[in-house]
């Protein structure tokens, strides 16, 4: 019985909704939801039945109901939109922390967004601008374009994307404004308001946003030090039926797990029996890996999307993500595109296009590679005797915070004294059971010197937290 109608099934019975109580009925209600709501056992994305389904259920007025609902809207615990109904909201703590650039505040180190650790893409540019106006594509920059892309730079993508050992053809790429548009035109060509997703119970901020905006309801799946647990996976998909499953198997977004190849290989047993469940790949760290493992679509073509960016390699700034899709849906994901934005800027294709032609790319990518090669090995220094998760190539870095710190007070601390992070909570979809812990961007310090300086103020924070119990948040 799902948590719902176990709590359904104990309004029926009077043993929460008393009919003879002094307190009136809407405010009982409004009680009974909101603790389960608080509990957990009411997840965020939850959707609940119509107000007059409600109501008859429960033998009440529709009225009565509607009061309910109302309180808990007031609370900040359900949000209504038209034609979607009523679901349980995502805690607000979380949804202020989204950010997409980070803050140019004087005095502040902000570790909070991911961007690459080095500047030259912007001299990579410089000396390409000049040349674009002599290339023979550039005299199509003031056309329309096919949705998809164009010829040549889902040719030069299928190139790059090859070379990272992903199964890639120019028929089956689309070309994207981003991983998040590319992830957000396969949610909204796959699925419909209701349908579940899963993902880690940790996870990247963007696909809650996403699936928030949609009505789509996101559910975590636990995992441990080596990624998605495969037994938890399999309990999920046999408990919510799911129509996707995301998956950051690379450098993950938070915790910076790489999935293994026996981890790999076991969800994917999980996944087998499961042809009606489309995979989401979302694998943006990649390029940044020299040793990497079999993608999942290698292995599960059919039903895997593999999204990846030159956000996190080359510029954000770009604005350029692929979506390799199974041959049949690449008109699908094309015609969701097409609605948004009809085409991708040309300009920055041909600019995308001439940097994996010319081979620029690569030396872009090693250096940003190297350079966060040193900055891993300053945090390690840094934040020596503290837990923490990291890759040696990564842009980020996972730390677990002892006793008796707690996330959000850490992490307010850190930034009352100039450095930004982001604390666990922002990427959990358990409101329930936020982490203990914090993301720190490396990549984000304008500098080795000023990653020096961030480092020292987390460290000294992180073994002071007794200093500080009774800080209040």
């Amino acid at each position: 019985m799902s948590p719902f109608k176990e709590l359904l099934a104990a309004l029926k019975t009077d043993t929460l909704l008393q009919r003879d109580s002094a307190e009136t009925l809407y405010a009982q209600l409004a009680s009974s939801l909101a603790e389960a709501i608080r509990s957990g056992a009411l997840s965020p994305g939850e959707r609940l039945p119509p107000h007059r389904e409600l109501a008859g259920e429960l033998g009440i007025n529709i009225t009565t109901v509607t009061r309910a609902m109302a309180v808990l809207q007031e609370q900040g615990l359900v949000e209504s939109r038209p034609g979607r109904g009523t679901q349980v909201a995502v805690p607000r703590q979380v949804q202020v922390q989204f950010q997409s650039a980070p803050s140019d505040a004087p005095g502040m180190i902000d570790l909070s967004v991911n961007r690459p650790a080095t500047d030259d893409y912007t001299q990579a540019l410089a000396t390409l601008l000049p040349r674009l106006a002599s290339d023979p594509r550039f005299a199509g920059m003031k056309e329309y374009h096919p949705s998809e892309g164009m010829s040549w730079a889902r040719e030069a993508a299928a190139t790059w994307l090859r070379a990272l050992d992903v199964p890639a053809q120019p028929s089956n790429v689309v070309i994207t404004e981003g991983a998040q548009h590319g992830i957000a035109c396969i949610l909204r060509a796959m699925t419909v308001a209701g349908d579940t997703v899963l993902a880690d119970s940790i996870t990247y901020q963007g696909i809650n946003a996403l699936c928030r905006s949609l009505g789509l309801n996101l559910v975590g799946v636990e995992g441990d030090e080596r990624g998605m647990n495969p037994r938890a996976l399999g309990e999920a998909i046999a408990t919510y039926a799911p129509r996707v499953l995301f998956l950051v198997p690379s450098i993950h977004n938070p915790t910076a797990i790489t999935l293994d190849a026996q981890r790999r290989a076991e969800l994917l047993e999980v996944l087998a029996p499961h042809d009606e469940l489309w995979l989401i790949e979302d694998d943006v760290y990649r390029p940044l890996l020299e040793r990497r493992d079999e993608t999942f679509m290698l292995r599960r073509p059919a039903r895997t999307f593999y999204v990846t960016a030159l956000s996190k390699c080359i510029a954000p700034g770009l604005r350029i993500g692929f979506v390799v899709a199974p041959p049949e849906q690449v008109q699908n994901i094309a015609t969701t595109l097409r609605i948004d934005c009809w085409s991708i800027s040309p300009l920055n294709a041909l600019i995308a296009t001439r940097l994996i032609e010319d081979r620029v790319s690569e030396a872009l990518i090693a250096h940003q590679r190297e350079e966060l090669r040193e900055r891993q090995a300053l945090l390690a220094e840094h934040l020596k005797g503290l837990h923490f998760q990291a890759s040696d190539v990564g842009t980020h870095a996972w730390l677990q915070l002892p006793e008796p710190w707690s996330a959000s007070r850490f992490a307010r601390l850190c930034r009352e004294h100039g450095v930004g992070l982001l604390p666990g909570g922002a990427f959990s979809l358990r409101h329930d059971q936020s982490p203990n812990a914090v993301r720190i961007n490396l990549s984000a310090a304008k500098s080795r010197e000023q990653l020096v300086q961030a480092l020292d103020v987390i460290a000294r924070f992180a073994q002071q937290g007794h200093l500080h119990m009774f800080d209040r948040v």
